[in-house]
């Protein structure tokens, strides 16, 4: 059994778990720049958190309007155990319900074989964002 769950969210009830976990990972960890991390698109878009058995957030994800996902992120004492999988998995299942056909994201370069064993393939060269490399990845769904 898993000792997380996922639920799907929006921005105005969850920013404050969803911004933590963002600044532990991206912020804090990776060193993004802070005015680089927040934008406008997390008001439209469908988030999702990955909450532990205690209820506090351990990772996070979104899809925006247009189906792109994005910000996912693990708390690092939290990754290996399939969380960022789950993520992966329900924001595809949340745009094939919104009726998308195709799935993009910008993936940190280390993690595109995560992403490629979900069914997405790399789409042109790499490219810099936020001072960490970047691969484009898409996905078409059936």
């Amino acid at each position: 059994m898993a000792d997380f769950r996922i639920v799907a969210t929006d921005w105005e009830r969850d920013a404050a778990r969803l911004g933590a976990v963002r600044r532990a990972v991206f912020i804090d960890e990776q060193g993004v720049p802070e005015e680089l991390e927040w934008d406008a698109h997390d008001a439209v878009s469908l988030h999702f958190l990955a909450l532990a058995a205690d209820g506090h957030a351990v990772g996070c994800a979104r899809l925006l309007p247009d189906g792109h996902i994005g910000r996912m992120a693990v708390l690092p004492p939290w990754r290996g155990r399939g969380i960022g999988r789950a993520l992966l998995d329900a924001a595809t299942a949340a745009a094939r319900a919104r009726g998308h056909r195709l799935l993009q994201l910008s993936a940190q370069a280390h993690a595109t074989a995560f992403y490629a064993a979900a069914g997405f393939v790399a789409v042109g060269s790499a490219y810099e964002e936020a001072g960490i490399p970047h691969v484009a990845m898409q996905k078409v769904l059936a």
